[in-house]
């Protein structure tokens, strides 16, 4: 029962960095957990992307109505780009799954994620099932259908193409046919939804918001809150604005925001939707849809509904918590009997396992809902406040570290102390080990006590512990969970003895930031030792000497201080210079330089790097990351650096390059050997652009920052004047007037080619032949797509490169557009450098080094 009951309240416990104006406390939010347990009603909303939710709908039913809402994505939205930091790929997935749970904190939603890697765009559903198992993925939506049981599901997308994004219609396609499929337990047995029975979602939608001619109920969502002084548009802006990665900020409107929902299926029998006036018509949303189930238990609840929400109302703080204790244990042997979570362990991986319900799941996950609700109310009544604190925030693997957990009675009654309990992914993993003060706290009092949390498993998301196959992870499906420490503590009131209440707090290390005020972050268990390389991978010459340096860095996860040993494999033809031992402090960081000399063939060479201490070999290592609006996550890499041994010829130019957004090309231009200098765009107005030959910017540098735009009549004089001005990809800005010397279009959506296999053809120009002979072998080895937001048309100055097209579509000629402009050439270019020089694509180095020299020819012939 204990094992149980910590996993069921563990699930309250999603840890914040920081308290958010819509995460209400004391008596607002009081009266929002009040209201809320007499709802029994689930809505289950399912999207392809972190971004797709409808934050509104979302917002409006969780947190207006009180309905146990939830979204699932099927990504985390790895495969999109980044304006907050240089993360892409799965290290930006980590990001956004966090800006999700930091959305939820604030729209009262749960959050439940896929399996699906995003791969990048795609243009229909053919092109993504065929990175997508059809049944596999369908497997994770329909175990989370029956794990939350929702009684209505809302898909955002249709499922057709005008939806867009095949990912779109990916999740259009298997939210229907996880509503039509997930009761059928012949076609899909429990043990294929990792033992998840059956269940009958009653009512399926599609969103219409972005068409309120077509909804057959349309809500508005932008309602007022009297309790919260606010509305609920308001807060969902809010919540909206936590996806800073997609630079989603919003304005908070105020006043009426229409919404609307279209039903296409239900289950209810007889019920047609004509003429419905909520989601719910049709569907009984009190406990006395479940009496008869239970007649006992919902005869206790109802007698205690009432007195709770009228102690609550009048503010007799000593009815309330009784009412409420007495409702959180309305059914004592719930946590033996429903939906117990087991911990199994898939490859090394912790996961939650959700055991088969007895009697009525329908019954049973409501009561438990309710139970978690009246909980927390009742903590709140009782004016109990928890904090658990730990002295540091990594704790070493295979070690432990000692928590502080402080009880205050901020209420009116002398409470009575009954236990502390430490839970990780939901089991119990260490008891309390000393208590300092009297078991009876009395008002105003405090109790500390002092337990230890171990650090048996490295902290690292789950979803990234074993390695992907193909565009699938091998685990993370489901409801998102905690590795983080929580405390779970039981106390009992004098008003209702009988009913023990449960207090549940995260586990964190908290400090003062002199501009943030406080900062808490939970604890992360880290290996002794960490080694990684600065990068995955690099640029050489091939065939000419090299003489380079890597930077290992070692972090240290231990108490004391160590001597580490280097050991480094060099690949044929290249020697590593001998490496002292390095002293590493405790808790410290060091960084080792490695240096490399030799010559390489063209082609990629692996070079790793092992640090030995304490008799122990470690050869892989954490890369932390940390924005102030998330949690910090810890990405675990083998350490090793592929150097990329390419045959080029780099012009002699200095240039100065002006980052953009999600940006590692610079890097790759200085290991190839180009003199480069890093300009802030803010000080373009004083900067002496005639030193550089070539001035490069950034993808969207333009979208992200004001000071460019503003300098970008200045650019376009240095161009004037004999400059070679590069832009890489932006957005829909590049076709406002005066942006570019010579306009263009963009369809909508824009053009792209998603397939980084698909022909290319030679068009001609400079840019395919000096200082590099282009060819399409070039074009070999890219990832994830060739080019993006090409240009549809573009004015005849601009002389074209390259043709591409995926297949069955149009050929577009807008991957390379290099004009005259005065006395200098301006290139514009759509490719996804961005992506392929990080990466060390060998043709993308040519290709790049060639459009820095690149000069437009002073007559352009008519594309």
């Amino acid at each position: 029962m204990r094992r149980s009951l910590i996993a069921a309240l563990s699930l309250l416990a999603l840890v914040a960095p920081r308290v958010l104006p819509s995460q209400e406390r004391g008596a607002t939010a009081l009266r929002e957990l009040t209201d809320g347990l007499s709802s029994t009603v689930r809505v289950l909303v399912i999207g392809a992307h972190p971004d797709d939710e409808d934050t509104q709908l979302i917002t409006w039913l969780a947190r207006g109505h009180r309905v146990e809402t939830a979204y699932l994505s099927l990504t985390r939205g790895d495969g999109g780009q980044n304006l907050l930091g240089n993360e892409l790929g799965e290290a930006l997935g980590a990001i956004r799954t966090e800006e999700l749970l930091a959305a939820r904190r604030i729209d009262g939603a749960e959050q439940y994620f896929g399996r699906a890697y995003d791969f990048g765009f795609s243009k229909n559903a053919q092109e993504a099932f065929a990175h997508w198992p059809h049944d596999t993925l369908l497997k994770d939506v329909l175990t989370v259908v029956r794990e939350f049981k929702p009684h209505v599901i809302i898909s955002v997308f249709s499922g057709t193409p005008r939806d867009g994004h095949g990912q779109h219609q990916v999740a259009g396609i298997l939210a229907r046919e996880a509503f039509d499929l997930a009761a059928d337990t012949v076609k899909w047995p429990a043990r294929r939804t990792d033992g998840r029975g059956g269940w009958n979602v009653l009512k399926f939608y599609r969103s219409a918001r972005f068409n309120l001619a077509e909804p057959t109920l349309t809500m508005d969502v932008g309602e007022y809150s009297p309790l919260l002084g606010r509305s609920y548009g308001e807060i969902a802006a809010e919540s909206r604005s936590q996806h800073k990665s997609q630079a989603f900020g919003t304005l908070q409107r105020k006043g009426p925001i229409m919404d609307g929902v279209r039903l296409e299926a239900t289950h209810i029998s007889g019920f047609s939707g004509a003429g419905e006036k909520t989601l719910f018509d049709g569907i009984d949303t009190t406990w006395a849809r479940v009496r008869g189930e239970d007649p006992a238990v919902v005869q206790r609840i109802d007698a205690l509904l009432p007195v709770a929400r009228a102690a609550v109302r009048s503010e007799d703080y000593r009815a309330a918590v009784r009412a409420l204790t007495q409702l959180a244990s309305a059914d004592p042997e719930m946590n033996e009997r429903v939906c117990r979570r087991a911990l199994e362990t898939t490859r090394g991986v912790a996961v939650n396992v959700l055991e088969p319900c007895s009697r009525s799941r329908d019954r049973d996950v409501s009561l438990t809902s309710m139970q978690r609700r009246a909980a927390r109310a009742a903590a709140i009544a009782a004016g109990v406040a928890v904090e658990a604190t730990v002295p540091r925030e990594l704790a070493t693997l295979g070690d432990s570290i000692r928590a502080t957990v402080v009880l205050y009675n901020r209420g009116v009654d002398t409470l009575r102390y009954l236990g502390t309990e430490l839970a990780r992914w939901g089991a119990q993993v260490s008891v309390a080990e000393q208590t300092i003060g009297t078991t009876r706290i009395a008002p105003g009092d405090t109790l500390t006590v002092r337990l230890k949390s171990p650090g048996g498993t490295i902290t690292q998301p789950n979803w990234l512990a074993s390695p992907r196959v193909g565009d699938m992870f091998a685990s993370g499906e489901g409801r998102a969970p905690t590795q983080h420490d929580t405390v779970v503590v039981t106390l009992a009131s004098p008003t209702a003895p009988e009913a023990p209440f449960r207090v549940v707090s995260p586990v964190v290390y908290r400090y003062a930031d002199p501009l943030r005020g406080e900062v808490q972050h939970p604890v992360a268990v880290v290996p002794p030792v960490s080694v990684t390389l600065g990068t995955t991978a690099e640029y050489v010459h091939a065939n000419a000497a090299i003489d380079r340096v890597l930077h290992a860095e070692l972090r240290s996860g231990s108490a004391k201080d160590q001597s580490v040993k280097i050991e480094v494999a060099a690949p044929a033809g290249l020697r590593a210079a001998p490496i002292a031992d390095v002293n590493l402090p405790a808790w410290g960081t060091a960084v080792v330089d490695i240096q490399l000399r030799g010559k390489l063939a063209p082609g990629a060479h692996p070079v790793s790097v092992a640090a030995i201490a304490n008799g122990q070999r470690y050869t892989t290592g954490y890369t932390r990351i940390d924005y102030p609006h998330i949690n910090p996550r810890y990405l675990y890499r083998d350490a090793t650096t592929t150097l990329q041994a390419v045959d080029v010829v780099v012009p002699k130019a200095s240039v100065a390059y002006i980052p953009g957004v999600g940006d590692n090309v610079a890097p790759t231009l200085a290991q190839l050997g180009v003199d480069l200098t890093i300009v802030d765009p803010a000080k373009l107005a004083t900067e002496n652009l005639s030193r550089f030959n070539t001035i490069v910017i950034g993808p969207r540098a333009y979208e992200s920052s004001a000071a460019l735009v503003a300098a970008n009549g200045k650019l376009l004089d240095y161009v004037k004047n004999g400059g070679r001005l590069v832009v890489q990809y932006e957005q829909n800005i590049m076709t406002q007037p005066g942006m570019m010397p010579y306009p263009i279009t963009l369809a909508r959506p824009a053009d792209r080619v998603t397939d980084e296999n698909a022909p290319v053809r030679m068009i001609g120009g400079s840019v395919l032949t000096t200082p590099n002979r282009i060819s399409e072998r070039d074009f070999a080895g890219w990832v994830q797509e060739r080019a993006l937001y090409m240009p549809r048309t573009f004015d005849p100055h601009y002389g074209a490169a390259l043709e591409m097209n995926d297949p069955g579509e149009t050929p577009n000629r807008g991957a390379i557009l290099v004009a005259p402009y005065g006395r200098g050439t301006y290139v514009y270019t759509t490719l996804s450098l961005f992506r392929q020089l990080p990466a060390g694509v060998p043709g993308a180095a040519r290709l790049m080094l060639n459009i820095l020299a690149a000069d437009a020819p002073r007559t352009t012939p008519v594309p």
